[in-house]
């Protein structure tokens, strides 16, 4: 436990490896140091991360019981999981495949029904859990607004799918789970009023019939359980990139009705963009080493009248860089989140200290997760040794949070 009432930890997609025996291995080397160092007193929350490949095996009894004890000698719990990567995430071309399979198809669905029940396993007693997810799909896989609605659509049957999973979990143990959506940029959710559209339009309509049909109950009970269970994963890098403000973003879902399962805590970079050609030249130069290719990097440029353009990935708006109109790009890497600049590039760090203050005079969730994965293709300069990075930056949320 953290402060607050919040669980904090890291998550372990920051590790190589798909199947179950790397990634135990994994947590055997680093888990024990980070715990060491940041909650010696105190039993430590693990965000996991768990593939497809590895949660097969993981779900067979011996590994469950075996993971457990090892929990315990541990002093530690797992919490929440990361179930976005359903494949390999390092090491290879990763791009828009992050998303694959993706809401509209029963692998998705029937991959993170196993980890629910790995996860229920796994929850301590009287603590709520939540897995964290793609945002529905990617949005240029789907050309015209009918081939959209056809994945919104199958998308959110199986979102109900789970909700119904989910709800009998709770009725019949008591044990609280999430499934919390991640909006990101290019995802079929990507800003505030896309998901206040979801929920409004599509998950609460079509969800609630759906329920309603299978579980026998009303359409408000429907509506309660979709929103309990159905949540939000707050990715401050994403929201950023998007220019949105947290305190907005909040007081929007609050007011919806919409729950926040998990705050991410990460950071995106920042540039602006010079008038001078040279100086424009000096920041292409500078860019270039995060135009890497395992992730995708997507841009979103601020013009002078507030309106935003949004590219695919970060070299395709590096082709613009000398003609561009743009006062400001915002660029989805999730960089350290201790670092407020990079030389002459700066982060979206100053959004994580906005979150941090809010919520410690308003909790929002309890579930924290600091999520950097990028280390393995950071520039040279600003890559440390993992265990350090990863201890620093969750020493750094901590000195930066406040009781109220």
């Amino acid at each position: 436990m953290f402060k607050n009432g919040h669980h904090l930890t890291y998550c372990t997609n920051i590790h190589p490896g798909e199947s179950w025996e790397a990634t135990f291995q994994n947590l055997k080397e680093y888990i024990p140091r980070i715990k060491a160092a940041v909650s010696p007193n105190a039993p430590f929350g693990i965000g996991l991360r768990s593939s497809h490949e590895a949660s097969l095996e993981l779900a067979k009894t011996e590994n469950l019981k075996e993971f457990k004890s090892w929990l315990a000698a541990n002093d530690c719990y797992v919490f929440t999981f990361n179930g976005f990567p359903y494949g390999g995430f390092h090491n290879q071309v990763v791009k828009d495949e992050v998303h694959q399979p993706d809401w509209t198809t029963r692998e998705r669905w029937a991959y993170t029904d196993r980890l629910f029940d790995i996860l229920a396993t796994l929850i301590p007693d009287g603590m709520d859990g939540g897995i964290s997810t793609s945002p529905l799909s990617y949005r240029h896989w789907h050309k015209d607004k009918f081939q959209m609605d056809q994945a919104i659509q199958s998308s959110t049957l199986n979102f109900a799918k789970i909700a119904e999973k989910l709800y009998l979990i709770h009725k019949n143990s008591g044990k609280l789970l999430h499934l919390d959506i991640e909006p990101e940029p290019d995802g079929i959710l990507e800003n505030t009023q896309e998901v206040l559209d979801f929920y409004q339009n599509w998950l609460v309509p079509v969800g609630g019939k759906y329920l309603t049909e299978k579980l026998g109950i009303s359409s408000q009970e429907a509506e309660s359980c979709l929103k309990e269970h159905i949540r939000i994963c707050y990715d401050i890098c994403h929201f950023a990139v998007v220019y949105e403000k947290p305190a907005e973003i909040f007081q929007s879902f609050r007011s919806a009705g919409i729950k926040i399962g998990k705050i991410q805590i990460s950071a995106a970079l920042k540039v602006n963009i010079p008038k001078d050609q040279s100086a424009r030249k000096e920041l292409e130069s500078l860019l270039s080493p995060f135009a890497e290719s395992t992730y995708l990097h997507q841009v979103v440029a601020r013009n002078s009248d507030s309106s935003l353009v949004s590219f695919n990935d970060l070299p395709e708006a590096m082709e613009t860089l000398e003609s561009t109109a743009s006062e400001e790009w915002r660029i989805h890497y999730h960089v350290p989140v201790f670092l407020a600049d990079y030389g002459k590039i700066s982060s979206t760090q100053q959004d994580i200290l906005d979150v941090l203050n809010y919520i410690a005079k308003d909790p929002v969730c309890n579930h924290l997760e600091v999520e950097t994965y990028t280390w393995e293709v950071l520039p040279e300069s600003i890559n440390l040794d993992l265990g350090g990075s990863i201890i620093r930056e969750l020493q750094w949320v901590i000195q930066n949070s406040s009781n109220p």
